[in-house]
């Protein structure tokens, strides 16, 4: 995005809160918010991570770059870290919610303490920082949440533990808080990256030929990068999008769209 701070977006001096900001998407999602002229509060369990990220952000933001760490799954540090950025900076208006973590394991042996782990930070982990700073929101009037969820939401991904099940999850989650909370003044929408390079995804990409391999499936013929979700997650943030609410915008270059050209079509190939 390059609209600038009194651009078309409409996010100058707008209060944001982004989860999971250490990572590559909520990076990029805070850092192209500071860029629009946003004050932000970053909220992570990686303390290296997002000290690493707040110095990153500092230098696009105009204001305080405020970083808490935080583990979201944690519901005492949810309220504390609300109560943090409500005391420095007055009332959230708009929560990215991305804090994500991905465990392999197959159902059929995944260890329950496996299942619950990622399911605490990918979902239950999104609705306490909902309740804590959609709080504030409600209050004031006004707020957009957006959720980072993943087209794994709605296509199962063999294999990958809960991941596709807290996915899915968060889609329902963002579609009820939509209908809840809308005639509060607060939004709910969700953006389903599908494959992006990040750091929790980069190990993939170090097989030869797998970036290839990849790529070619995707009709838009490349590899999400992080900028891409931070795009349509600043859209679905700013005041331009009021009308859009309990939506998913799917980011994966068209790849979910690809499945009816897996069918062999003698004389259409």
């Amino acid at each position: 995005m390059s609209a600038g701070v009194d651009g078309w977006l409409g996010l100058g001096g707008v209060l944001c809160v982004v989860t999971g900001a250490s990572g590559g998407i909520g990076r990029a999602i805070a850092v192209s918010l500071a860029g629009q002229g946003a004050r932000l509060v970053l909220l992570d369990r990686d303390e290296a991570g997002l000290a690493d990220a707040a110095t990153a952000v500092s230098e696009m933001a105009k204001g305080e770059v405020l970083s808490l760490p935080c583990d979201i799954t944690d519901p005492v540090a949810v309220e504390q870290a609300a109560a943090q950025s409500f005391e420095r900076h007055g009332a959230c208006a708009v929560l990215v919610n991305n804090a994500g973590l991905l465990r392999p394991g197959a159902l059929a042996s995944i260890p329950l303490a496996e299942w619950n782990a990622l399911l605490a930070v990918n979902l239950t982990g999104y609705l306490l920082c909902a309740q804590a700073f959609g709080r504030q929101m409600r209050v004031a009037g006004r707020g957009a949440i957006v959720h980072v969820a993943s087209i794994a939401g709605s296509h199962p991904q063999d294999r990958s533990g809960a991941y596709s099940v807290s996915k899915a999850g968060v889609v329902m989650l963002s579609r009820q808080l939509a209908t809840e909370w809308a005639g509060e003044g607060v939004r709910s929408n969700v953006v389903s990256p599908g494959m992006v390079e990040t750091p929790m995804s980069r190990d993939f990409y170090v097989a030869p030929g797998v970036r290839e391999r990849r790529s070619a499936v995707v009709p838009a013929g490349r590899i999400g990068m992080p900028q891409d979700i931070a795009d349509a997650a600043l859209f679905l943030a700013c005041p331009r999008a009021s009308y859009i609410t309990g939506q998913e915008i799917i980011v994966d270059g068209g790849y979910s769209r690809m499945l009816m050209n897996l069918i062999p079509r003698p004389g259409y190939d």
